[in-house]
C-alpha cells in the first residue's frame, strides 16, 4: 500500500472522483449483462415454448432496456477510467520530475540522463494503462467472473464443475508465466535505457558526427543497441505469448464440454434449452472475463517492471539535504579547510585533496591549471552542487552545509564551461538571473558583459527567439549572454569557468574590465586557461592533480612557481 501511495498520492480531488466513478459504472454495467441471459431463457423455456408473444415482448423489451443500460455504464466508466488514468500519469511525472530537481549531480550520475527520460515517459505511460485498466478492466472481469460463476451455479452446479476444474489449472500456468516474464520485461527496460542514451549522445553531438564524417560509425552503434533492444524484447515476449493459445485451448475446451454434456442433460429431460443458452452465456462471460484477466496479467508484468523503476527514482534520497540553520549570506568570503573530495565516495579515488584556501570578499582571484586538475571541481562545492568527503568549505563564514539551498544558490552565481541557453526570447534567458529584471538592469548586464552590441544588431533584439540550446548563436554569443544572465543574480560569489574561451582575446579584454566595476564587493573567481585572464587578478590559485601546487600574484608565480612560469613561457613565445 506504500507503493499504490508514492504513485497515486497528492492526486487532484477530480481525478481521485473519478478514479471512483469508474469502477462503480463497471459494476453497474456487469449487473446489467448478468440479467439479459436470465430474461432470454425465460423467453425460450416459457414465452416461445407456450407462444406466449406478449411475455416474449415484455421480456424482450427489458432485455434492450438492460443493454442500453450496460452500454451507457459501459461509455461511462471508459471515460471516467480513461481521464482519471490521464490524470494520474500528469500527477506522476509532476512528482517525478520534482523529485529529479532535488537530486544532486551524483544522483543524477546514478540513474543516467537516458534512464530518467525513458522513466518519465515509457515507465509512466505503462503506468497509465495500467491504472486505467485497474479502475476499469480489472473491476469489471473479476466482478464478471464472480457473478458470472454465481449465476451459472444457481441454473445446474453439475454442468458448473466443467470451468471449476479449468480455472485452477489455468491460473498456475499464468503464474508460471507472470514470474518467468518479469525479469526479462526488466531487462529490456535497460535496453531501452541505453537507446536512449545512444540517441541523445548523437543528437548532442550531431555537428561534430557530420564534421568527422562519422554518420556511418554512429549508425552502426545505433543498429547494435536497437537490435540488442530487439532481442531482449523477443526473450520477454516468447514466454507472454504462450498466455493467448491457453486461453483459448480453455475457452473452446469448456464450450465443446458444456454443449456435450447439456446436449445430454436436454436429452434426458433435466435441463431445458432455455436453461442452456443462458448457461453457455455465462460460461462465455467467466472465460471472457478470465482472458480479460490474462492480457491483464500480461500488462501487468510489463507495468510491475515500469513500477519498480519508477519507484527507485521517487525512493531515491537526495544527497545534499537543504538546511534552514541560516537564511543569509553575510559576504562573499570564502574558506576551504582541508577539503578532500570524491565523485565516488571513495577516499582512496580522491580528486581534491587537503585544500586549504582563504579569499577575502570582494577579491578577484584567478584559478589555473592543466586539463582534470580538478579546477570545476573545486568551484562546484561552493554552491553546494557536490558535498565535500571531509573538511568544510565556508562561505560568509558559515559551513554551506548549514545554508538554505535557496539562499546558498542564489548567493554564488556561475557561468559553467558548457554554456546552456534555453528556447525562447533572450530576454527571457537573462531573466533566469533575476524574472524581475528591467530592461535598464538586463542592457546594463549586457554591456558589461559586451553582449549588449550584438543583440541589437540581431533583427529583434532582446525579443529574437532562441533554438533550444541557443543553437542559432555563436559559441562566443552564447558565453556572453550567459556572462549578463549570471550578472543579474548580482551575486556575493562570481564563478567564470572558462567562460570567455569562445571569445577572441580584446572581448576577453573588455569582458575582464566591466567585471572590476560591474559588482563591487562580489568575490569573482576566474577559471581560465589563458594566463592573460587572470593576471591581473588580486590572487592566482594554480591546480594540478587535485592539489593546490601554487599560490600568489602573477609576479610571485612567474619567479617562485615552474609550473605557471611554464603556462605563461608557453603562451608567450614571441
Amino acid at each position: 500500500m506504500s507503493k499504490v501511495q508514492k504513485l497515486t498520492g497528492g492526486m487532484e480531488r477530480k481525478y481521485a472522483v473519478l478514479s471512483a466513478l469508474s469502477p462503480l459504472s463497471m459494476i453497474c454495467e456487469v449487473v446489467m449483462e448478468m440479467l439479459i441471459p436470465l430474461m432470454m431463457a425465460s423467453i425460450v423455456d416459457k414465452g416461445i415454448a407456450n407462444h406466449d408473444i406478449a411475455y416474449v415482448l415484455r421480456l424482450g423489451l427489458c432485455m434492450v432496456l438492460s443493454a442500453l443500460l450496460s452500454l451507457s455504464f459501459g461509455i461511462a466508466g471508459a471515460r471516467f477510467s480513461s481521464v482519471a488514468a490521464q490524470g494520474f500519469s500528469k500527477n506522476l511525472r509532476r512528482k517525478l520530475f520534482a523529485r529529479v530537481q532535488t537530486f544532486s549531480f551524483s544522483n543524477m550520475d546514478k540513474f543516467g540522463t537516458g534512464s530518467l527520460v525513458t522513466r518519465l515517459t515509457t515507465d509512466v505511460t505503462n503506468l497509465q494503462n495500467l491504472y486505467q485498466n485497474i479502475i476499469r478492466a480489472m473491476v469489471r472481469a473479476p466482478f464478471m467472473l464472480i457473478t458470472g460463476t454465481f449465476m451459472a451455479c444457481m441454473l445446474n452446479r453439475k454442468l458448473s464443475m466443467v470451468f471449476l476444474v479449468v480455472v485452477p489449472v489455468l491460473g498456475t500456468l499464468l503464474a508460471v508465466i507472470s514470474v518467468s516474464a518479469y525479469p526479462r520485461f526488466r531487462a529490456m527496460f535497460t535496453r531501452y535505457d541505453e537507446l536512449n542514451n545512444t540517441v541523445q549522445e548523437n543528437l548532442r553531438a550531431i555537428r561534430v558526427v557530420k564534421t568527422f564524417v562519422r554518420a556511418a560509425f554512429e549508425n552502426k552503434k545505433f543498429d547494435t543497441v536497437a537490435e540488442s533492444l530487439r532481442d531482449t524484447q523477443v526473450r520477454a515476449e516468447k514466454i507472454v505469448i504462450m498466455n493467448a493459445p491457453l486461453m483459448q485451448l480453455s475457452v473452446y475446451s469448456c464450450i465443446i464440454a458444456v454443449l456435450w454434456f447439456g446436449g445430454r442433460m436436454i436429452i434426458a429431460g433435466t435441463m431445458q434449452t432455455g436453461e442452456l443458452i443462458s448457461f453457455i452465456t455465462y460460461i462465455t462471460q467467466i472465460l471472457m472475463s478470465l482472458m480479460m484477466l490474462s492480457m491483464m496479467l500480461v500488462q501487468l508484468i510489463l507495468s510491475r517492471a515500469s513500477m519498480s523503476r519508477v519507484l527507485e527514482v521517487l525512493d531515491e534520497e537526495p544527497d545534499i539535504v537543504s538546511r534552514e540553520n541560516v537564511s543569509t549570506v553575510k559576504d562573499g568570503s570564502i574558506d576551504f579547510n582541508h577539503v578532500s573530495f570524491s565523485y565516488v565516495g571513495d577516499a582512496a579515488n580522491c580528486v581534491l585533496t587537503d585544500i586549504n584556501l582563504h579569499i577575502p570578499s570582494g577579491a578577484t582571484v584567478g584559478i589555473i591549471g592543466g586539463t582534470g586538475s580538478s579546477k570545476s571541481t573545486l568551484v562546484q562545492l561552493l554552491p553546494r552542487l557536490y558535498d565535500v568527503l571531509s573538511g568544510s568549505v565556508m562561505v560568509g563564514g558559515v559551513d554551506v552545509r548549514q545554508y538554505d539551498l535557496t539562499v546558498l544558490r542564489d548567493a554564488v552565481s556561475m557561468v559553467l564551461q558548457k554554456n546552456v541557453l534555453f528556447s525562447g526570447t533572450i530576454r527571457e534567458n537573462l531573466r533566469w538571473g533575476n524574472q524581475h529584471a528591467t530592461d535598464e538592469e538586463i542592457r546594463e548586464a549586457c554591456e558589461a558583459s559586451d553582449a549588449d552590441s550584438f543583440v541589437r544588431a540581431l533583427p529583434d533584439g532582446y525579443e529574437t527567439m532562441l533554438g533550444q540550446g541557443g543553437v542559432n548563436l555563436s559559441g562566443g554569443q552564447k558565453q556572453r549572454l550567459c556572462i549578463a544572465r549570471a550578472l543579474l543574480k548580482k551575486p556575493r560569489i562570481l564563478i567564470l569557468d572558462d567562460s570567455t574561451s569562445a571569445c577572441d582575446t580584446a572581448t576577453d579584454a573588455r569582458i575582464r574590465s566591466a567585471l572590476r566595476t560591474a559588482l563591487p564587493g562580489t568575490t569573482r573567481l576566474i577559471i581560465a586557461q589563458r594566463i592573460a585572464s587572470v593576471q591581473d587578478a588580486d590572487m592566482i590559485v594554480v591546480m594540478n592533480d587535485g592539489v593546490i601546487a601554487g599560490l600568489g600574484t602573477h609576479e610571485e608565480l612567474l619567479s617562485s612557481n615552474e609550473i605557471y612560469r611554464e603556462v605563461y613561457e608557453s603562451q608567450n613565445k614571441q
